[in-house]
């Protein structure tokens, strides 16, 4: 008995070694076509969003191609093979739900495009600017310099706040002065910042200055500009600063909250 074994593991042997030979070359071939496709992804009109998606997504079909060649060689059935992916698929599919709600999430990202690489957005209370999507995650990348990979499916799902799509957004700024200021005089100054501010835009609406509260320790004041959307919070911090020197020179306090209280004596003379 140990001697057929033998010999067979030696009949055997050059086809184990082939297939090892043929997956080795089959990986290296799939290595240089994904870089090749990434390559040609970048000089392409491909969305930039979607290189990380189709490079992954390939890589993965390519794997599954050469698994079927090498059992091929090692002589095992085709239908032994489909019965086994059969049987693999709807194991994983049930132990890996999410993980396929992730690929599906990703198609959806891909045909919907709810956004592009390098768009500032906020999903899922994370805000960033989009790097990439792969076949499971979608990469944000934050103000501070951290890398969040959301899944897909969670993108997908989730309601996706474009700050950078549209060329113009709206600036809405809210200044508090003193109720003994000179509110008119205020308007005036935050109007004045505004058309001297070279980022501030006069179209598709000029800026306005209205009087939009009666707080319980200021009245305040709202400011509506129109910026391209790359400059707005450099817009923002700029009229911080201007309006503030404005009020400054001209005698106008920005109020702290405060609170009056009231003492009442009872008819008894106690307070």
């Amino acid at each position: 008995m140990t001697d057929k074994l033998l010999e067979k593991l030696e009949q055997f042997m050059p086809v184990l070694i082939s297939a090892v030979i043929v997956f080795m070359i089959g990986a290296t071939v799939i290595k240089l076509l994904t870089k090749g496709l990434a390559k040609a992804l970048k000089r392409s009109k491909v969305d930039p969003t979607a290189h990380d998606f189709l490079v992954s997504l390939v890589r993965s079909l390519m794997y599954v191609l050469l698994v079927i060649i090498v059992l091929s060689m090692l002589s095992v059935p085709m239908t032994s093979i489909i019965a086994t992916l059969s049987a693999a698929g709807l194991a994983i599919g049930l132990a890996l739900q999410s993980s396929l709600s992730n690929v599906a999430g990703g198609f959806i990202i891909m045909f919907s495009q709810p956004f592009h690489a390098g768009d500032f957005v906020e999903i899922n209370g994370v805000t960033g600017t989009v790097t990439g999507i792969t076949v499971l995650y979608t990469r944000l990348l934050t103000i501070d310099n951290k890398a969040v990979l959301i899944p897909n499916g969670t993108v997908s799902a989730s309601t996706i706040i474009n700050y950078t799509q549209e060329d113009l957004r709206r600036l809405d700024m809210r200044f508090s002065i003193d109720y003994k200021a000179d509110h008119r005089l205020a308007q005036q100054l935050v109007y004045q910042v505004l058309e001297n501010e070279p980022l501030a835009l006069d179209s598709p609406d000029p800026p306005s200055v209205v009087m939009c509260e009666h707080s319980a320790s200021a009245i305040k004041l709202l400011a509506k500009v129109w910026v391209k959307s790359d400059k707005y919070w450099e817009l923002n911090y700029s009229l911080l600063e201007k309006v503030k020197d404005a009020f400054d020179k001209n005698g106008i306090s920005i109020p702290y909250d405060q609170l009056d209280v009231h003492i009442s004596s009872d008819p008894d003379g106690e307070s």
